[in-house]
């Protein structure tokens, strides 16, 4: 295989346990089996029965599972790196070919690479897109709250790649020779692509991911899982790539959304039909490379239905478009394919929250908003670009914050 990887070696401290390989509890979606924690109700594994492979769900598919509005349920999410065309199509190989024990090459990514899935590399999104999940109740107009309880890595590796055409440096980055004549579906190998093994350990009871320099040295970052991808079904006909985001949600790609924050989005077919992907270890605000530390992940999150106007509804006006809080922030998010147009949504956002929810006037919005809240790019890889803006709540506290 053409495709230039660097492997961390030597590298043991994480060995043993602490990071553990958690290989899926059971092939069937339904209720969790015992002893899986977090008050999880559900459970959702990964099979060639419970995904697509780069696109989401259509309007009317059908549900790998239903639950009721309030619901726990906890999925077994898997990164599609080291699964793809570029890579083999061929987990087993790829993974113990960088030097991972076999033992820790999840058995539901050896079934999804051998699986004769449909998957053309140059057409269709790399994402593993689980799903969809329907939430009873759910009606278009309505709000699906998403709150996020805990993610723990399955594996003690994941993957950063950055291929040709694609990243923030498209025609510089990777520094590997340009694709080749042959380079297309049938040999993808072809486009030289460049991916990095970071390995996990632990580290005063944190975990921190190691990745190799090159130049004989390693460098360490914190690692604070968090699903890339996570949206409501789109309304529409046909099918829809899974990297492009929207106002569903999807693969907005902010890292904020660790265990404790909370997703918004509003509702666009019948039952919500909620779809999950792209698990990640660790990201940097613009995904610069393509990806980010793409790593399996188990995640358990709460999904409540909210109607405009009741308890718990983020806003006193109807929101068409994803919107965020963790225990620090609101998150208001700007998305289109021109980054400078992403930032006047994201602002645009911000200064009506603060209008209508902490009762501002526009203008001392927008002065508060250049004063004291940073504007982040999120992502500039996903054709359609994210910026999302940190409002601080301790600001207003005691202030009639709500």
């Amino acid at each position: 295989m053409m495709l230039r990887l660097a492997l961390v070696l030597g590298l043991t401290a994480w060995a043993g346990a602490q990071v553990p390989v958690l290989q899926p509890l059971t092939n069937v979606a339904g209720k969790a089996p015992a002893g899986l924690g977090t008050g999880a109700g559900f459970y959702v594994p990964v099979t060639p029965e419970t995904i697509r492979w780069g696109y989401l769900p259509e309007a009317d598919a059908k549900p790998v599972l239903r639950v009721p509005s309030g619901s726990v349920v906890t999925f077994d999410t898997l990164s599609h790196e080291g699964l793809l065309e570029d890579q083999g199509r061929d987990a087993k190989r790829y993974f113990t070919g960088l030097g991972v024990p076999a033992g820790e090459v999840l058995r539901d990514a050896e079934a999804i690479t051998g699986s004769g899935l449909a998957h053309d590399f140059l057409k269709d999104g790399p994402h593993i897109v689980m799903g969809p999940v329907e939430v009873q109740g759910a009606a278009p107009g309505d709000l699906l709250k998403i709150e996020f309880l805990a993610f723990t890595p399955r594996v003690p590796y994941g993957v950063v790649s950055n291929r040709h055409g694609k990243g923030a440096l498209p025609g510089e980055f990777p520094e590997s020779p340009e694709a080749g004549a042959g380079a297309g579906a049938a040999s993808p190998e072809a486009f030289h692509n460049v991916s990095k093994l970071v390995r996990l350990k632990t580290q005063g009871g944190k975990l921190v991911g190691v990745m190799e320099t090159g130049k004989g040295g390693t460098v360490e970052f914190p690692v604070a899982p968090f699903l890339g991808t996570v949206g409501v079904t789109p309304a529409g006909d046909g099918r829809t790539n899974s990297i492009p985001p929207g106002s569903f949600g999807g693969n907005i790609d902010i890292h904020y959304l660790v265990a404790g924050s909370t997703l918004y989005l509003p509702v666009q077919v019948a039952g919500a039909k909620l779809f999950v992907s792209d698990p990640h270890f660790a990201q940097g605000n613009g995904e610069v490379a393509l990806t980010a530390v793409e790593g399996s992940v188990r995640a358990t999150m709460r999904l409540t239905v909210l109607k405009v106007g009741e308890a718990g509804y983020p806003t006193k006006r109807a929101l068409t478009g994803p919107f965020a809080e963790t225990p620090e922030y609101w998150i208001p998010i700007g998305l289109d394919v021109d980054l400078n147009e992403a930032m006047k949504k994201a602002v645009r956002s911000a200064i009506d929250y603060l209008a209508e929810n902490q009762g501002m006037d526009r203008a001392a919005a927008m002065a508060y908003l250049s004063a004291a809240t940073d504007f982040e790019v999120s992502q500039v890889v996903d054709r359609v670009k994210g910026v999302h803006g940190l409002i601080r709540k301790r600001d207003f506290v005691g202030r009639g914050a709500k």
